[in-house]
């Protein structure tokens, strides 16, 4: 065996690949103590796996193209969505006489119109203000409006119109004709039916009544559907809801009017006894009425008579018997 000294390069036999190998820097090996000390102080090789090493967070910025398109995808999903505030501020009206009343009522609150083919001529002012003032419109298919308008009684005709407040009580009553004038305002209580809503707005505009309250924890208000079945009667009754501090009753009373309840018995029947001129016509919901606290408070309760066969009219019914009546005591010439 040969001996070897540390500090001299090491060699394998002579035909070894590894006869003729020398140090990378040209210099001789560090003995094992002088590559301790070097290790010590930091200043040795690096270790083999130091390219693998946790690399610290980098931010880039997003490409352009599809990487850039997904960036700004998940920023529009954590955004505010501006279309759901719209969609509160807007109302979807459908159906031809609702739109036309809607339209020639307040232009100015037209967002945007889809009308099938057939309803061009027909709508063509419509259109013609939409091209004046740069509003959007759509000529779609009968699929397409069912869909917009979530309802298969579109009559092919759909308008995006700004969606109008309620008015106070007190805003409400300022409106009407001074006492003692003849004047006919209409009470909700519970009714929550857009149909049955539709329905006494349309019988409302043709007997001139003044006004709908609706109670101010009350759900109901314009709808669609609502405005649809009242065939353009919504853009001519105004609908109130009383704001905090207005007293309902009080304020009705204040201003002449009598409060009336309307029941399926034990009340006066209508055709008995004259009405009052200024009078608030109380109705309540389809199945369970009025609430017994506003039956107690009214004024008189009344009763539309008929042959017993059935137990009571619906609201819609009612209510167009009970503002033809009035209508006809006080407002027919």
């Amino acid at each position: 065996m040969n001996s070897h000294d540390d500090d001299s390069p090491r060699r394998g036999p002579p035909d070894s690949p590894w006869s003729s190998a020398r140090p990378r820097s040209g210099q001789a090996r560090p003995d094992k103590r002088e590559r301790e000390r070097l290790k010590a102080a930091g200043q040795g090789r690096p270790p083999r796996d130091a390219a693998y090493a946790p690399r610290a967070p980098q931010s880039y910025a997003p490409r352009s193209g599809t990487g850039a398109r997904r960036s700004d995808e998940q920023a529009a999903e954590t955004a505010p969505r501006p279309e759901l505030q719209q969609r509160h501020e807007e109302l979807r009206l459908f159906g031809i006489n609702a739109c036309k009343a809607a339209f020639a009522a307040r232009p100015q609150d037209l967002r945007k119109a889809y009308l099938t083919e057939q309803r061009i001529a027909e709508f063509k002012p419509l259109l013609a203000w939409c091209v004046k003032h740069r509003l959007g419109y759509r000529v779609v298919e009968e699929a397409d409006l069912a869909r917009l308008s979530a309802s298969q009684h579109h009559e092919g005709i759909c308008l995006e119109m700004r969606r109008q407040n309620p008015l106070g009580l007190a805003e409400l009553l300022t409106q009407q004709p001074p006492a003692p004038q003849p004047s006919l305002l209409v009470v909700l209580d519970g009714v929550g039916n857009p149909h049955n809503f539709g329905a006494v707005l349309r019988s409302a505009a043709n007997f001139a009544v003044g006004g709908i309250v609706v109670p101010a924890d009350s759900s109901l208000g314009l709808s669609g559907a609502a405005c649809r079945v009242a065939e353009g009667g919504a853009e001519a009754v105004a609908l109130a809801r009383p704001q905090p501090g207005e007293d309902l009753l009080a304020l009705l009373r204040a201003s002449g009017y009598a409060v009336a309840a309307t029941v399926p018995r034990d009340g006066v029947a209508l055709y008995r006894q004259p009405l009052p001129a200024r009078l608030a016509l109380i109705f309540g919901a389809e199945n369970e009425g009025m609430s017994a606290a506003l039956i107690q408070a009214a004024d008189l309760r009344l009763q539309i008579p008929g042959s017993g066969k059935v137990e009571s009219l619906n609201i819609a019914a009612s209510a167009a018997v009970l503002f033809a009546e009035h209508y006809r005591q006080h407002l027919v010439s």
